[in-house]
């Protein structure tokens, strides 16, 4: 059976190339999309911001939302039971904050998914008409509401993700992240532009009240940890297929601190690939799947030419074949989200992955892990 493996490896990773490649071509004729000079949106928003334990970073986005040049949101910060300064310092800010801040306490008790009872009981007490999710450890421009209320109001969307990146790196973990979270942003951009939605990150996310309303919230899906952000999306995609848009702004960029600890790292990344045992729709598991399968196959090159199961010539033809058409992507995926820095640490990142996706598919496997100093299952 060893005379096919080379095939196979081949056959799959030549799939991915072409999927990479669809994705690359799809980013490039994406147009971008820059709001008018003068305001063109009217829509009021709530922005909701699910925290726990954020008082070091939240009073930095606070600042940034004071900054905001749209003058018709509201902001509820739902603090979950911190056990730091956070509810205190979000009350001195609403004191003098130029707009509408509000704070939602929840009560300390075992629940599933935190964030989604966050999310949900904010947006019963929401005013706005659109709903507008990021985290208390973000930055934001200060365009960032007017560009995605003139967004909606240029597509009329039910649902708008937006693109989120990294703060400025300080070591090589920093620019894996950096890497990794393009890939991510980009390929949900692409994948959401050619009808098919798979990945959205609710740091940057917004959607219609009534839209939350008609799929009935995170109601299904309420059991997983993660989830807030893509598996609401594929239940508004079920309702309303032509509906979702990426947008493609510079101005829409929301900044997220990278982890500085493995632990940490690991139970989010576990947390995230938790949710693919959730997805209610057949196309985004296929996917989901076909790149994990994608990435096995460089690892098992790798063994099987270490074992002399292949030759070196196929081994670098699978790596290669995989490599650059995801250089193409991932370096235009960086200098839209202002990353040209981080394109020369592609090549690393793309040894790295195939590793990373392989342990993280597997150990997703295992139920159980830390978020925010509680343990999940």
């Amino acid at each position: 059976m060893l005379f096919m493996l080379l095939p196979l490896l081949l056959g799959i990773t030549l799939l991915y190339a072409l999927f990479t490649l669809t994705l690359w071509v799809t980013w490039l004729r994406m147009p971008a999309f820059h709001p008018p000079a003068q305001a063109s949106g009217h829509a009021f928003i709530t922005c909701i911001i699910p925290v726990r334990n954020e008082a070091q970073n939240l009073p930095h986005l606070l600042h940034d939302l004071n900054q905001q040049t749209y003058g018709r949101f509201e902001v509820i910060v739902a603090d979950d039971a911190s056990t730091d300064t956070t509810l205190a310092l979000t009350q001195a800010f609403a004191r003098e904050a130029s707009f509408s801040l509000r704070w939602l306490s929840l009560s300390d008790v075992r629940t599933a998914s935190p964030k989604k009872r966050a999310i949900h009981q904010s947006i019963e007490l929401a005013q706005g008409e659109l709903i507008v999710t990021t985290d208390g450890d973000c930055r934001v421009g200060p365009r960032w509401l007017e560009t995605i209320a003139a967004f909606y109001a240029a597509t009329q969307a039910r649902l708008i993700s937006g693109p989120v990146t990294f703060t400025p790196e300080h070591s090589v973990f920093d620019y894996l992240q950096t890497v990794e979270g393009a890939s991510l942003i980009g390929s949900g951009a692409c994948t959401l532009a050619l009808g098919v939605p798979t990945m959205c990150n609710g740091a940057n996310l917004c959607y219609e009240k009534r839209v939350f309303q008609e799929v009935g919230g995170f109601a299904g899906v309420d059991h997983v940890a993660s989830g807030d952000d893509e598996l609401l999306m594929h239940k508004i995609a079920g309702k309303y297929p032509q509906g979702l848009r990426f947008l493609k702004s510079p101005e829409a960029i929301v900044q997220t601190g990278p982890h500085t600890s493995w632990r940490a790292f690991y139970n989010q990344r576990k947390r995230w690939a938790s949710k693919w045992r959730a997805y209610q729709r057949y196309l985004p598991t296929v996917l989901a799947v076909f790149i994990f399968l994608s990435n096995a196959s460089v690892v098992v090159s790798l063994i099987s030419w270490l074992a002399n199961w292949i030759d070196f010539k196929g081994f670098i033809s699978v790596v290669l074949l995989k490599a650059l058409p995801e250089f193409l992507f991932l370096r235009q995926v960086l200098v839209f989200l202002q990353k040209k820095a981080a394109v020369s640490r592609i090549p690393l990142t793309q040894w790295l992955y195939p590793f990373y996706v392989m342990f993280f598919g597997l150990a997703a496997q295992r139920k159980g892990f830390e978020w925010k100093d509680r343990k999940l299952k």
